[in-house]
């Protein structure tokens, strides 16, 4: 039996028809009837990586800032992450430490840094991964911001931004049937529902094609050199997946669709009401370096 892809079907529909999407959430059309639609900040640079793929911090950091303005249509980044969080906030940043692929520290410095410059207390900001659970900061969270790198995942298809919450729940592996279609669910637990005020998906490096669980090679990444920036996860993830579709596919020659399918994404939109997956409702913004961007 052909192993099941990711094709455009999965990606745009989970349900039967627009009744289903209807009951499943999908966010209702405006007066005009319009779909809502979601902005996505892709920022890329050549100069952030070195030769051996170690960003540049100072460069990382110039492109969140970069996409956090235009994310919010400021011309100062300052007041975007002011329209982000408040000096009163108490926030978690949550982060990735898988081995091969973390979250770059320098990163999650930028962040914190961001943080601070708005006026958080230094006490009410933690960095985490793991152990968000048992966090004091993350349990007293007023505001998360979501960061981790793109890759492909054994259960899911890709790790992304939705599942970067499941260090939320108990036991992560309840989630992981139907390649983890209910991710979204975690979202809409009491610890995190409406708190994540940011979702940088990283693309310095992404991991397109593994085999196996915990599966990692230096011949399935490549500099790609961006960051994702945006509020809704599932527009953010569904930009990303694009992105690793489109290598896979010139990596391999011919079209390689991800597997399992991460139809978590759309269904993350659709049943859990998360964000947009349709790529004609996501607001692309391309910012800086756009050789073989791929979308």
């Amino acid at each position: 039996m052909k192993e099941k892809g990711f094709n455009r079907r999965d990606f745009l529909t989970v349900g039967t028809g627009v009744a289903a999407a209807g009951l499943l959430g999908v966010p209702p059309a405006d007066a005009t009837g319009q779909q809502p639609t979601s902005r996505v900040v892709l920022v890329r640079s050549k100069n952030v990586l070195d030769e051996e793929g170690r960003p540049d911090a100072d460069e990382l950091h110039r492109m969140l800032n970069q996409a956090v303005a235009a994310l919010f249509e400021e011309d100062d980044a300052s007041a975007a992450w002011r329209r982000m969080i408040s000096a009163s906030d108490v926030v978690g940043i949550k982060s990735n430490v898988w081995s091969h692929l973390p979250t770059p520290p320098s990163l999650e410095d930028a962040i914190r840094s961001e943080v601070l410059t708005v006026g958080v207390n230094p006490e009410n900001i933690s960095v985490d991964d793991r152990g968000v659970r048992t966090n004091p900061v993350f349990q007293r969270a007023t505001a998360i911001i979501n960061t981790r790198p793109m890759r492909t995942h054994h259960w899911a298809g890709l790790g992304t931004s939705l599942k970067n919450l499941i260090m939320f729940v108990p036991r992560p592996a309840d989630y992981h049937g139907d390649a983890c279609a209910s991710l979204g669910a975690v979202w809409r637990l009491p610890e995190v529902d409406g708190k994540v005020r940011l979702n940088v998906l990283v693309m310095l490096t992404p991991q397109f094609h593994g085999v196996g669980p915990h599966s990692y090679s230096p011949r399935y990444v490549w500099p790609y050199g961006g960051l994702i920036v945006g509020t809704d996860p599932v527009a953010v993830d569904a930009t990303g997946a694009r992105i690793i579709q489109a290598k896979r596919d010139l990596f391999f020659g011919e079209p390689r669709p991800i597997a399992p399918p991460p139809h978590h994404i759309a269904i993350a939109g659709e049943r859990y009401g998360l964000g947009v997956s349709d790529p004609d409702r996501i607001d692309l913004v391309r910012l800086g370096w756009m050789d073989e961007a791929l979308i």
